[in-house]
């Protein structure tokens, strides 16, 4: 259990002599680069399936593709930096993000796409620990919640506005130049992070252990079937197809040697005796979840504005971009305020207003119009920054600063886990429940009653009179109340992830109490 202890600011060793603040920005390009990439393609998968002759269940392999090998990658970012040095490492990933991401935008087949992305993602799986390991000791333990609300910038803001700029790019250029963007991105960052991040002295110090092949190995096996599995249950109707049932094996096996031998190894790739720690236990569970929340979030709601309301990509991305804007105003005040009030309140009203939020989304009706939801979107987007740094600050709270870089690949990774659980069991209630909303309406207005009966003979009349003249007018008043029965049960099936998603934040909300109050300003310099 982690006891407090004095803080200690290290943080000039780390940045000698440059201001914090460059090497914020430094970095936060890396992050917000790597994290727009990761929605900014979602909104070009039907124009990437149609220009490389694929379906578009194989273009959906261009997202899981980059997700597999950027989890696989995230927890062992660590030793990385310890073995090579973790400015070095941070620039070589930062290239082989770039050169990878002018491959994706130039792969003629399907094939040597994948290929890019996999090189693409396990360039990007280092930036974001990285980045938040650098921002959090380059400075002093009073500021670090400012820093954090810097660093929120990229991983919020990013997913929101990765759709509509996504969309905007397909439409008037090209899907290639959702990619060709990160290059003059990536080309900054290595400019900026050359010219002012340093490593800090314990990098230089470090005994390097052997590298754990066992742990990367088990690893990769895990982390694969887990987004195999999750990409593809719904579409085999999940454990009714024998492959899936042999993928879940695997992944529990290798999951649980993973865990034990982690555990276990005094030399193992993620030390999960970090865990041992009761803040940054607290942390890593509640970011899972806070990644199932927001993940589903900005999935499900520009799909409710698309399958039900008939937007397109570029439309939607643009009705739920004032997320973003909330998200930045948000950040601004919790920088401002996290070092000044206990971290826990904080927590808690974030998550309460997400959850109340995400409860009035339940509530809405078919009628709404693209400004209806403005500002329950943008006080969204303020909660969402009340949770992302505060969380960080008490996760890594009582941790030394040589434990960050560990801790972090593996928060990280829990987040990753956590958005794509939640994207998978959001699509999945989305079938699932329409389905059975269907099956319940049918029940309560029966074909042979009065009430339906009218509904037919009403439409029915009003199609006489138009283009489908007399004779074909039953068949297109069947058709349309047809229309009209999927459309209500696919609109029932959204309230109900919207209100699962509020309960979800409202366990959130008790969970946050199990955090240990961080004495002091910031992170004191060692606990265990």
């Amino acid at each position: 259990m982690a006891t407090a202890a004095a803080t200690v600011d290290q943080s000039g060793a780390v940045t000698k002599g440059v201001n914090p603040w460059l090497i914020a920005a430094s970095v936060m390009l890396a992050t917000f680069m790597e994290v727009l990439d990761t929605s900014i393609a979602a909104v070009a998968l039907p124009y990437i399936a149609g220009s490389l002759s694929a379906s578009n269940d194989e273009a959906t392999w261009v997202l899981t593709s980059y997700l597999v090998s950027n989890a696989i990658v995230l927890p062992a970012s660590n030793w990385c930096s310890l073995r090579f040095g973790r400015k070095r490492f941070l620039m070589s990933c930062v290239g082989i993000f770039t050169i990878a991401s002018f491959f994706c935008g130039a792969a003629p087949t399907l094939p040597l796409m994948l290929l890019a992305r996999v090189v693409q993602g396990a360039g990007g799986g280092a930036l974001q620990p990285l980045s938040q390991a650098i921002l959090l000791e380059s400075f002093p333990p009073a500021k670090r919640g400012a820093a954090m609300a810097v660093f929120a910038l990229g991983v919020v803001v990013a997913p929101v506005i990765g759709p509509t700029l996504g969309g905007w790019l397909t439409d008037t250029y090209s899907w290639r130049y959702a990619f060709y963007i990160n290059i003059p991105v990536g080309l900054l960052a290595l400019f900026m992070i050359g010219r002012f991040v340093n490593d800090p002295p314990y990098i230089a110090k470090a005994r390097v252990p052997r590298f754990d092949r066992i742990g990367f190995g088990t690893l990769v096996v895990w982390t694969g079937c887990l987004q195999v599995i999750l990409d593809k249950g719904q579409e085999d109707d999940w454990f009714g197809a024998i492959w899936l049932r042999w993928a879940t094996l695997f992944l529990v096996t290798a999951l649980a040697w993973f865990l034990v031998h982690s555990w276990r190894s005094k030399d193992s790739l993620v030390d999960l005796q970090i865990l041992r720690n009761r803040n940054f236990a607290v942390g890593s569970v509640l970011i899972l979840l806070f990644g199932m929340a927001i993940y589903s979030t900005v999935t499900v709601l520009p799909l409710f504005y698309q399958e039900l309301l008939g937007y397109t990509a570029f439309t939607a991305g643009l009705v739920v971009a004032p997320r973003g804007l909330g998200a930045i105003l948000g950040s601004f005040v919790i920088g401002r305020i996290s070092s000044k009030i206990d971290n826990r309140i904080l927590l808690t009203l974030g998550f309460l207003v997400f959850g109340l939020t995400t409860l009035y989304f339940g509530n809405i009706t078919l009628d709404v119009s693209p400004t209806t939801l403005f500002w329950p979107i943008v006080i969204t987007g303020i909660a969402l920054a009340f949770v992302f740094v505060p969380i960080s600050t008490m996760a890594y709270g009582t941790l030394r600063n040589d434990q960050i870089g560990n801790a972090s690949g593996l928060f990280n990774l829990m987040r990753n886990v956590g958005g794509s659980i939640g994207i998978s069991i959001a699509q999945t209630l989305l079938v699932r429940r329409a389905a059975l909303h269907q099956n319940e309406i049918i029940n309560f207005v029966p074909i042979t009653g009065a009430e339906f009966q009218q509904a037919v003979q009403a439409t029915r009349e009003a199609l006489t009179h138009s283009f489908l003249g007399p004779a074909n007018a039953p068949a297109g008043a069947n058709v349309q109340l047809y229309q009209q029965l999927i459309r209500q049960a696919m609109y029932w099936s959204f309230v109900d992830v919207f209100r699962l998603l509020s309960l979800l934040c409202i366990v959130c909300v008790v969970i946050v109490w199990f955090f240990q109050k961080v004495k002091g300003k910031g992170p004191p310099a060692g606990a265990h």
